[in-house]
This record gives C-alpha cells, structure tokens and sequence, in this order.
C-alpha cells in the first residue's frame, strides 16, 4: 500500500495495489474509489485532505488476528479472579 499527498491539491491517493483501474465510483463529492474488473479496491482519492483525513496525522497499526485457544485461556484466567 502506498499514501501520497499532493500539498498543491490538497489531495491524499491511498494505493492498494497495482492492478489496472476499470472503474472509479464518487462516494461523495470528495472521496472516489477505483476498482478493478472484479470489483477490488485499487486506489481511493480524498480531496481536501488536510481537513477530510486529518492529514497530516497519520498512523499505522497492525492488529494480529488471536488464536482462539488464547482467547479462551483469557476467559478462564479472568473468571478465577
């Protein structure tokens, strides 16, 4: 994924992929997506970005999906408390 800031549009691409664009849909006068030919998520435009996104606040953060097993080991530490 890629983030770029136009500053002299105020504009922010978020780049999910480098698959060809077939189709771009308004999701309001400020936000488009592209998509491709089976309906994936290739880019998306936010104009006026510094107050549409709060630009330049950006962060990232990844979130590991939990195994279930420690789901439950959780739930039985907590329920002897």
């Amino acid at each position: 994924m890629k983030i770029k800031y136009f500053s002299d549009t105020d504009t922010a691409l978020v780049e999910f992929s480098d698959r060809k664009v077939a189709e771009t849909k308004e999701i309001n006068e400020n936000i488009y997506i592209d998509l491709d030919t089976s309906g994936n998520l290739v880019a998306m435009t936010i104009e006026h970005a510094r107050k549409q996104a709060s630009l330049p606040h950006l962060s990232y953060e990844q979130i590991e999906k939990e195994l279930p097993n420690k789901s439950l080991q959780r739930m039985a530490r907590s329920s002897r408390r």
